[in-house]
């Protein structure tokens, strides 16, 4: 067993500093791209919104679509600013990693309150679903910032 974990160690070792890199990419592109997808703001969003009994639904497709399309940018530009200058890209980091708590806190009450946390229909559970994932993930960039484990 140590034979093995010192190989998977040595195979690691030159990727950890870019192991969280790979987070901030794979959460920064996703997450605009779920914005992205909603713009032009559609009727049926916004009706959807309204449906759901949220005031000035309009107002909040539009926040939605362009806070997520911005989180994610903040996302990938908070790692990048922040090779030149530790504390502005750390802020970045920060408050996109926040603004994505918030949306997916916001989507999974909203748009998934019906979900079973472990069993349900396929499609219908929360542990198995990217929004359970996007909430950790912007979680982890919300406390972690740009510090390295």
């Amino acid at each position: 067993m140590n034979k093995l974990n010192d190989l998977l160690e040595k195979l690691a070792r030159p990727l950890k500093d870019y192991s969280s890199c790979l987070l901030r990419i794979g959460l920064g592109v996703s997450f605009f791209l779920h914005g992205y997808g909603k713009v032009p703001i559609q009727q049926g969003f916004i009706d959807w919104l309204a449906s759901k009994g949220l005031p000035f639904a309009e107002l909040t497709a539009s926040l939605v679509a362009w806070g997520e399309m911005l989180a994610g940018i903040g996302i990938l530009i908070g790692g990048l600013v922040g090779l030149r200058t530790p504390v502005v890209g750390n802020i970045i980091t920060r408050l996109s990693g926040g603004a994505v708590m918030v949306i997916m806190i916001g989507a999974l009450l909203l748009a998934h309150s019906n979900w079973g946390i472990f069993f349900g229909e396929r499609g219908s559970i929360l542990f198995a679903s990217e929004q359970l994932f996007l909430l950790l993930l912007g979680t982890y960039f919300a406390i972690r910032g740009n510090n390295n484990l």
